[in-house]
């Protein structure tokens, strides 16, 4: 594929992006793994991290309704029907905290296409992607997933991706690597598809219903 058919690709899915009403092109790639993995099912609970725009949000609320989505990132999200946006740090312990606080039940879906500042540097910028994705595991993985809940994330391919990899066949029944095709081919990039947690907290009660939620918490 040359430059010009790589950048017609691009520009097919910046444009079907405006014309669905999505903030990104992202969120085609977040509809394509659903369609290969089934991640979602009505009335289903989700956390987004790294969401800003909310591409990903904007999917996953469609797709869950009536269930909710939280969405949380360092940067501010515009407000989207039926989900609660959080800005935070999700490597900042007071953070965490504030997220059980709102969460008040296991999820069903914990997503993550979260990303650093990209430096130039690719073995710094893996790296400090690859630790970003360890914090949303970690965080997804310390009461917020409950058992059986499924785990999204972006990689950044490299020396620390096998790693990685091994970790999350270690905590749930069973993880697909795949790169939808709204990925630029050129991108390093690869989705983690992880199923069945299989240490978590059970739900107890139903997940909240979304009844047309818009906000941020502070």
């Amino acid at each position: 594929m040359n430059y010009r058919q790589k950048s017609r690709k691009r520009e097919f899915y910046y444009k079907e992006a405006i014309k669905a009403g999505y903030r990104s092109r992202a969120s085609y790639k977040l509809i394509q793994l659903n369609e290969k993995f089934a991640l979602f099912k009505r009335g289903n609970s989700v956390l987004d991290i790294g969401a800003a725009p909310g591409g990903w949000s904007q999917v996953a609320s469609q797709l869950v309704s009536p269930g909710i989505v939280y969405a949380i990132d360092l940067e501010y999200i515009e407000p989207i029907e039926g989900v609660i946006t959080i800005r935070g740090d999700i490597t900042a312990p007071e953070t965490k905290k504030r997220l059980r606080t709102i969460i008040s039940e296991p999820v069903d879906v914990v997503l993550s296409d979260i990303s650093p500042k990209v430096s130039g540097n690719w073995s710094t910028d893996h790296a400090r992607q690859i630790y970003l994705s360890e914090e949303a595991l970690r965080l997804g993985i310390s009461g917020i997933l409950k058992q059986g809940g499924k785990f999204v994330c972006k990689l950044f391919m490299g020396d620390l991706f096998d790693a990685y990899i091994a970790n999350l066949k270690k905590l749930f029944q069973v993880v697909y690597q795949f790169k939808p095709k709204a990925s630029r081919k050129s991108s390093a990039e690869i989705y983690a598809i992880a199923k069945g947690l299989k240490s978590g907290p059970i739900r107890k009660k139903k997940p909240a219903q979304n009844k047309q939620t818009t906000g941020e918490k502070q």
